[in-house]
């Protein structure tokens, strides 16, 4: 199963709601079984050509997801597992192919969801399953939906380019420093994103002993993309961002105006399961006096190792960011570097964790070492208690 390692896209969960009947061959003869029935087909039906996708997926799914892929009713199948309905691209665009082959090969259980949606793996052959997998895929037929193949593993700092329904927790700092962020994403049609961010921050009171603390400059935003394909593995997007003067300037928890960043993301699928975003914008606030103008560039490499063929998923990445301030005087290039790694922490892989340390390049006065940490939970996908 090597080659579908090589094809794991890390951190995504699959098919939550999927159940199909289990599928024995025997004799040469399909049997299907479902909880309290057992059928097989009719002397009177036609076996399904299974030299076909399409007859793969009579064979082995059409009786609980129906011929349309909307499912069937739930008194039929005899189990009270909602069914999908694969139509909905909402829905069958988030998971990349390789999700769907891992659960249909090995069953609900492997990803943390219910034993109804049986394994596969000794009944087809991998190439059928692949092949049932592409069947799949026929029933969203609005192409604006940007593929699961697409959605590459977050980086700390820098905005990817695939619209999520998640929530983050960032935290970082140093001994004397401290700062957060909780950020919610919510995906809004085929290609939209609304997102809204409230930092918080603790900080030394001037080497008093005491911390001072509080919430920062809060931060709404749009992203959508306006570009992408599976095939050439690439995914364009812009957005717009405003940040808030929320936060208290005495206590250096914001910057006293407001600040709107536009940006450009992009993402790239590379051999051997690699991946990289690039993210180029500008901050741009409305009193001059009280925040500078900066261009921003950020770019990540990364690839991802898997712990068996179905097991849990490390991404180590290297985010390289630099940032040029407009000054009255002069302009102030800063650069740094930001080692990490993503892991999968449950069966379900919806729930991720990220550590890494920010290592400034150049101008290293001021500007300490940083160990910084985030615990994303793709709610879309389950609850932070479901799929362990």
């Amino acid at each position: 199963m090597g080659e579908i390692r090589a094809l794991r896209i890390p951190g995504r969960s699959l098919l939550g709601r999927i159940a199909i009947p289990a599928i024995i061959a025997a004799g040469g003869t399909f049997l299907f079984t479902t909880a309290g029935m057992s059928s097989a087909w009719h002397s009177s039906q036609q076996m399904p050509d299974l030299s076909t996708r399409k007859g793969l997926y009579e064979a082995g799914c059409q009786y609980c997801h129906g011929d349309d892929g909307r499912g069937v009713d739930l008194s039929t199948v005899g189990f009270d597992v909602p069914l999908p309905d694969l139509t909905d691209c909402s829905f069958a665009t988030r998971e990349p192919d390789a999700d769907w082959f891992i659960v249909t090969h090995q069953g609900g259980p492997v990803r943390g969801f219910a034993n109804n949606m049986p394994a596969f793996g000794e009944a087809f052959t991998d190439e059928q399953i692949r092949q049932v997998v592409g069947y799949l895929r026929t029933f969203c037929t609005d192409n604006r939906w940007p593929r699961g193949e697409l959605n590459f593993p977050r980086a700390i700092i820098t905005e990817k380019a695939y619209p999520e329904d998640e929530s983050v927790f960032t935290l970082g700092g140093n001994a004397d420093d401290l700062r957060g962020r909780f950020l919610y994403e919510q995906r809004v049609g085929p290609t939209g994103q609304f997102e809204v961010a409230v930092p918080v921050g603790f900080r030394q009171n001037n080497g008093q002993g005491s911390w001072l603390g509080g919430v920062g400059d809060i931060e709404v935003g749009y992203k959508r993309v306006f570009a992408h394909s599976v095939n050439n593995g690439t995914i364009f997007s812009g957005g717009l961002s405003a940040t808030l003067p929320s936060g208290n300037e005495d206590k250096e928890l914001g910057k006293g105006t407001f600040v709107f960043e536009p940006f450009v993301s992009a993402g790239f699928a590379l051999p051997r399961n690699s991946f990289a975003h690039v993210q180029i914008g500008f901050e741009l606030p409305t009193d001059a006096d009280k925040a500078d103008r900066e261009l921003f560039w950020r770019g990540v490499f990364g690839t991802t190792l898997s712990a068996g063929p179905w097991g849990r998923s490390f991404s180590p990445m290297v985010e390289l960011l630099g940032v040029s301030e407009f000054e009255e005087e002069a302009t102030v290039n800063l650069f740094d570097v930001l080692p990490q790694v993503q892991v999968t922490l449950n069966t379900r892989q919806h729930i991720m964790a990220n550590v890494g340390v920010r290592l400034p390049v150049n101008r290293t006065e001021g500007r300490p070492t940083q160990i910084i940490f985030y615990l994303l939970w793709e709610w879309f996908d389950g609850g932070l208690f479901d799929g362990w």
